[in-house]
């Protein structure tokens, strides 16, 4: 067996070549979409796609399709172009974080060791491919899947490392007092 960059995995053996896949994949949504023309209705489909690698990246895309493979690979390429890095701390986001996108609405919160992640719908999808252990999720506004999707991935966006412990102001105080006095 060889390994090669990119996660790739080669086996040879009777002309075989088994190939380990990157990313994990996950279709959040396939809706059959029609469009009226004047020749009749015009059907295709557009397909939500939800892509990561359990290790801290994480992607989306949605795409339109004649068939639903065709709509699935468009979304898939779309996905590795809007990857994001999702900071995790501790097994768990480093802070809460409260999202709107659209009429869609949503709240992650950082969780213990051994909780697993406690979220429904699109936020456990995004949450389970990102590689988040411990995470507590809650879908406020719209119940329209690809709006929480993109809310979700705006919020694990804006997660901020966290800074510094300062000293407590207590020590400080003793500090400053200490050089005042010698």
């Amino acid at each position: 067996m060889t390994n090669f960059a990119g996660g790739r995995t080669q086996e040879r053996g009777r002309g075989r070549f088994l190939e380990q896949k990157e990313f994990d994949q996950r279709i959040l949504d396939l809706a059959r979409v029609t469009r009226v023309t004047k020749g009749g209705k015009r059907m295709r489909f557009r397909t939500c796609v939800i892509i990561g690698d359990r290790k801290g990246r994480v992607g989306y895309g949605v795409a339109k399709g004649a068939d639903v493979a065709a709509s699935v690979n468009k979304a898939v390429t779309q996905a590795k172009k809007r990857m994001i890095n999702v900071l995790i701390i501790n097994g768990t986001i480093p802070h809460a974080v409260h999202q709107k996108f659209s009429a869609a609405s949503i709240i992650i919160k950082p969780a213990p060791k051994g909780t697993g992640i406690k979220a429904g719908g699109a936020i456990r999808v995004v949450l389970e491919l990102a590689g988040v252990p411990n995470a507590v999720g809650k879908i406020l506004g719209s119940n329209n899947k690809i709006n929480n999707a993109k809310a979700t991935m705006k919020a694990l966006q804006s997660l901020m490392k966290p800074l510094l412990k300062a000293k407590p102001v207590a020590e400080e105080q003793n500090a400053v007092g200490e050089a005042v006095q010698k």
